[in-house]
């Protein structure tokens, strides 16, 4: 006890150093760490000073972890023992976590302070799903058809963007299982919730504004929306955007999300994109927008291992075997799954949750998302046969494939391949803008025969990459494969 209040007398006296608040809000006056704060977008003035306030903020939350019973009663302390930032020193103190990474830090600061902004304000967001209003979607429509009004949430949501496996996802889920259970809250992947949009609009087809009507449905659902990995690469997806959150965030819709781009960079270069861009600007007037700077990919730090991705010419019978195995006594054959709206995708071979395709049916074909997930709701391991590298010749199954290894980490399914090369050599031939700029020039010595004719210089994809190559190391990992045995048994328990 006296530890504790130790801790908080120091950490509050620290406080007012540094003229910050935590117990309003985690950092409502960061002025003197923080600067050239601009359309709710934060940059760190001195890392090393923020690292060191970050610090002795721990020295609290590892007090609480330990005495948290004890300390029920000291009113002020008490507050600060329920959030993402106790949850995530709780993870490192049990070893689950690494320890040290400044920018996971700062940007558990940024969860925090929404956290916080969030209990106190439950009542103005409406996030009592209990003492919500019960209007329907098409009712909210003809409601605000008689009674035009809006109501946008006192509280700013969150966007979160930085390279891949700097931890994002990790750190939007640790915030989201945090908040109370009776909260109208949903995580989604973001390809999930914009098929989801399209499947709500076509239901609704023959109303004057659908879009209306469906961000109704979804915000009577959900006030908090979790969407991860903010990616859009359709053209259709690009053009409803903005209507649709502006509809949204006027029904009080908070959004968190994190991404791999900064809003600025979203749908860059994509078909038609000036029609896409009032969506940016809305998106950062009601998201603070937050950089994750870390350098580290903590996919590829797990220990990886060479059984499920074959690479050589006798692979193919090698993962044969290997699908056999994972059978067992089942017999495989020929399957159909429905996927969306009717549409049914033929399975080669299924059985004991597994299934065996080669390369072309799965992603040289016109399939996309809807397919995908449709796919993963009956099998839990996929055996891909062939995947080839890509460049110009083969963009489009590149984007399909990069699709299909998101909807696989998002449902966390086991994959076997053969490949012609490993992760990181199958997008060898695929660059950004920026990389094919910095190349250097053909010359006079270089033959036609040696320069990359195949180059596919493509920014969506030259980004998207990098993704798949860190979640293809890590759905190879011991521990990736652990998370997989423990979802199946657990499945098989209910």
């Amino acid at each position: 006890m006296r530890r504790i209040a130790g801790s908080a007398r120091y950490f509050r006296s620290a406080l007012r150093h540094r003229k910050f608040d935590y117990w309003s809000s985690f950092t409502t006056s960061p002025k003197d760490l923080t600067e050239n704060y601009h359309n709710g977008a934060y940059g760190v003035a001195n890392n090393a000073e923020i690292e060191s306030f970050l610090r002795s903020k721990f020295m609290v939350s590892r007090a609480l972890s330990t005495d948290a019973a004890a300390s029920a009663s000291i009113g002020e302390v008490h507050r600060a023992a329920a959030g993402p930032l106790v949850e995530y020193e709780r993870r490192i103190i049990a070893g689950e976590l690494l320890d040290g990474d400044v920018c996971q830090l700062g940007t558990l600061g940024e969860l925090q302070r929404l956290y916080d902004e969030l209990v106190e304000s439950a009542d103005a967001c409406k996030l009592d799903r209990y003492s919500s209003s019960e209007k329907s979607g098409r009712s909210r429509w003809l409601w605000s058809r008689l009674l035009p009004q809006s109501s946008y949430s006192p509280v700013k949501g969150l966007y979160l963007y930085g390279g891949v496996g700097t931890g994002k996802t990790m750190l939007m889920d640790l915030f989201f299982y945090q908040l109370p259970c009776n909260w109208r809250k949903k995580r989604i992947h973001f390809h999930d919730f914009m098929l989801n949009v399209h499947s709500r609009l076509q239901k609704h087809r023959g109303v004057s504004d659908p879009l209306e009507v469906v961000a109704g449905e979804i915000s009577d659902e959900a006030i908090l929306l979790c969407l991860d990995e903010f990616m859009v690469t359709d053209v259709a997806d690009a053009l409803i955007l903005n209507r649709l959150f502006r509809h949204l965030f006027s029904n009080g819709v908070i959004l968190v999300s994190t991404s791999n781009r900064a809003p600025d960079n979203l749908y860059e270069h994509g078909l038609q994109r000036d029609l896409f861009l009032p969506f940016i600007s809305t998106l950062k007037e009601r998201c603070v927008v937050h950089e994750i700077g870390s350098s580290v990919d903590y996919r590829k730090m797990t220990s990886a291992q060479q059984g499920f991705y074959f690479v050589g010419k006798d692979s193919s019978e090698v993962m044969k075997r290997k699908f056999r195995d994972l059978i067992g006594e089942h017999e495989a054959g020929p399957q159909e799954v429905e996927v969306v709206m009717g549409r049914k995708l033929q399975v080669p071979l299924g059985a004991n949750g597994c299934a065996y395709f080669e390369f072309e049916e799965l992603c040289d074909k016109p399939l996309g998302a809807a397919d995908y997930f449709g796919l993963f709701k009956i099998f839990h391991t996929l055996a891909l046969e062939g995947v080839p590298v890509f460049g110009l010749h083969n963009r489009t199954a590149a984007y399909r494939f990069v699709t299909l290894v998101d909807v696989m980490y998002e449902n966390r399914a086991r994959l076997l391949c053969t490949a012609e090369g490993s992760p990181f050599q199958l997008f060898n031939k695929i660059v950004t803008i920026s990389d094919a700029q910095q190349m250097a020039p053909r010359t006079s010595s270089r033959s036609m025969k040696n320069d990359e004719a195949d180059l596919c210089v493509d920014n969506e994809l030259g980004f998207a990459k990098d993704r798949t190559i860190s979640r293809l190391t890590e759905m190879n990992s011991k521990e990736y494969l652990e998370q997989h045995a423990a979802m199946l048994a657990a499945k098989q328990l209910s």
